[in-house]
């Protein structure tokens, strides 16, 4: 049967079409620049209307090269190295480039052979997270150039590499366990032959350096899903508080088992990953993790050698070891991210520490004369610190889900003493994120997340979700304030608020407390802006929207006021100043908030949660005319006993003296 010449049509019939040789035709269709512009383009027309596909096989043989890079990882089954694999075949599809892929399964004996098979089969080599010994990846590496390092560096050797900083991964897990009241903390080991896994190991022991009263066991895991679920009764025994997981497939089978035997997470024992693959955010709860940008590992593999590989679009040079490239240019640095969901709380309140009096938290802290609170830039955000112990996390919520009204927040933040004062996406208010500016209805816009109370409807799940975005911030007063603006824009995008915020951190050394004090400078511009609430719209007594302060559980909560001491009466109070006291255990904490200025009525509930801040828009509207600005200011004390009314009015009087004379 005659070939159709649509079909499977050769590089002779192209050659016939356009009228030339087929050597003319090779060289066209493999971008040599010797044939003459016209002639070029007839072949290429000619190629096209036949559909002619030249062989990749025969292409490679003419030219001398496969246009194939080998990816060589320790175990497909992790979603880790699938998402690097995406992320190098995306880069370097637009090059002409595929990948095959190897697995040493795991097993470092034999993972030398199977990088040499695969090299003698392509063009260039990846190596990901090399399980091999150093002396083994010495003599290997020469025989397989060009070749990339992922997660992996030798000593010596110049071989291009890309690397997650593993210990600020660490230290950052480490730092919110610890600030969450976490010290004795277990950490289910990767593998022995991981280099990520010694360099996990070796930030846990600056961490212990760093937090002295941190104690860390170290219970032999792995890196899979059975590995987690292996190990999780020995991590139980340990007495840990807080798990450091190898890897978020470790964390899985932590989580699977102890979710078998009745262990609470996190109010039994918080659990944290490694790596935040795409099932982190679907465990159950969700899982806190150290994000890794695992594609991002495989553009930036690519991106290194492609300066190599012939045809690599980068001034490739056949294969040598990177002449011309100079060493800064040859290894990549990938920094991961904190990213906290509902796997980790606060220390279970009957494994805090030993309290000496009923009326304190589990550990107390001198403040030391002269010692003061500092905010610093961190990844997401920036940090108060007090002597190196962290009081804060401001978040910028880049990150929050659009349907929680994404906005900046505080969290965690806790006591001097180590005890959780703030609480984000908990199992009963998803949207509710730490301390934040959160009003439900600007404009109709939501900036509280959630369902949207609509009147008579009930509440209801609208696409009216806010967002506020910190457009410039900075540390001011010799660090103890953080300044910024935030604009505010509806679900279509559109500005409504311009918000001048400054949130002031200062220690209290004469009552062994620290304050914090919150400014908005709300400013409409161009039209009226109207605040709402779920009470203005129809529903009694739900007049929140404003500054709001979400708490966790404790033993035994109870609210005070100027004139009262109980939630029904602090609730839509105007009191000056309310105390919310807790119990965990034998310990006791105080929140205390303060309106220095204008007092709006108290928003407050113990009973179904604990949350509380003064209401904008308690049951009518309140109006901000085009032009002019609203000025919201709440001030906090934080202290690790529980007070009386009569210490609560004291206490709020001394803060918001102390918070007005900080620097401006």
């Amino acid at each position: 049967m005659a070939r159709s010449p649509k079909h499977g049509a050769t590089i002779a019939q192209v050659a016939a079409a356009a009228g030339v040789s087929r050597a003319t035709v090779s060289r066209v269709m493999n971008g040599l620049a010797t044939v003459d512009a016209a002639m070029a383009e007839r072949v290429r027309a000619a190629a096209a209307e036949l559909e002619y596909r030249p062989s990749t096989m025969a292409r490679g043989l003419s030219l001398g090269r496969t246009n194939t890079v080998a990816l060589v990882v320790p175990d497909l089954g992790n979603p880790m190295f699938q998402q690097i694999l995406r992320g190098a075949v995306a880069a370097a599809e637009p090059f002409g480039f595929r990948f095959l892929v190897a697995e040493s399964a795991e097993h470092a004996d034999a993972e030398a052979e199977i990088a040499l098979e695969a090299r003698l089969r392509c063009d260039a080599l990846i190596l990901a997270a090399p399980r091999s010994p150093e002396s083994v990846l010495r003599e290997l590496l020469p025989r397989v150039e060009p070749v990339v390092l992922i997660n992996r560096e030798i000593a010596g050797l110049d071989v291009p590499s890309v690397r997650v900083d593993y210990g600020a991964g660490v230290h950052s897990v480490v730092d919110h366990l610890v600030a969450l009241g976490h010290r004795e903390i277990a950490y289910a080991a990767g593998p022995r032959a991981s280099a990520s896994h010694a360099l996990r190991v070796r930030a846990l022991e600056e961490a212990r350096e760093r937090h002295s009263s941190l104690r860390v066991t170290t219970v032999a895991c792995g890196s899979t899903v059975d590995d987690g679920y292996r190990v999780a009764d020995e991590v139980l025994a340990s007495g840990a508080t807080g798990v450091v997981a190898f890897n978020d497939l470790v964390a899985f089978g932590l989580l699977a088992r102890l979710n078998e035997t009745g262990v609470d997470v996190p109010g039994d024992i918080s659990i944290v990953g490694f790596d935040d693959i795409e099932l982190a955010h679907y465990a159950t709860p969700p899982l806190t993790t150290a994000a890794v940008p695992q594609a991002e590992l495989g553009r930036r593999a690519w991106g290194l050698l492609q300066q190599l590989v012939p045809g690599g679009g980068a001034g490739g040079n056949g294969g040598a070891a990177g002449a011309g490239v100079s060493t800064a240019s040859r290894s990549r640095l990938v920094m991961p991210g904190l990213v906290v969901r509902s796997s980790t709380g606060p220390v279970p309140p009957a494994r805090r520490l030993a309290a000496p009096s009923s009326d304190r938290a589990g550990r107390v802290r001198t403040v030391v004369p002269g010692e003061r609170a500092v905010w610093s830039a961190t990844g997401d955000g920036w940090a108060l610190t007090a002597a190196d112990q962290p009081l804060a996390r401001y978040v910028n919520g880049d990150a929050m889900p659009a349907v929680h009204s994404p906005r900046p927040y505080l969290h965690p933040l806790h006591s001097l003493g180590g005890v959780a004062m703030t609480q984000t996406t908990p199992t009963d208010h998803r949207h509710h994120y730490g301390v934040s500016m959160a009003v439900p209805d600007v404009n109709g816009t939501t900036y509280w997340g959630g369902r949207t109370f609509v009147r008579g409807q009930g509440p209801t799940l609208l696409a009216n979700q806010g967002r506020q975005r910190t457009v410039s911030a900075e540390v001011v007063d010799d660090g103890a304030t953080l300044s910024g603006q935030v604009s505010w824009t509806d679900e279509r995008g559109q500005d409504q608020l311009v918000e001048r915020r400054r949130v002031t951190g200062l220690l209290l050394p004469e009552v062994e407390a620290w304050a914090l004090g919150w400014s908005s400078l709300l400013h409409a511009q161009d039209s009226d802006v109207t605040i709402g609430s779920p009470a203005t719209s129809g529903r009694p007594g739900a007049g929140y929207g404003g500054l709001f302060w979400r708490l966790p559980f404790a033993d035994e909560t109870s609210v005070l006021t100027a004139d009262a001491g109980s939630e029904a009466q602090a609730h839509g109070s105007r009191s000056p100043w309310i105390a919310v006291v807790r119990r965990h255990g034998d310990a006791w904490t105080t929140l205390l908030l303060a309106q220095p200025g204008r007092v709006d009525p108290w928003f407050v509930r113990v009973a179904d949660y604990v949350g509380a801040g003064p209401a904008l828009a308690w049951d009518t509207p309140r109006r901000i005319a085009a032009g002019s600005t609203l000025d919201v200011e709440l001030v906090a004390a934080v202290v690790d006993r529980r007070l009386d009314a009569a210490d609560a009015a004291d206490l709020a009087d001394f803060a918001v003296a102390r918070v007005a004379a900080a620097p401006r």
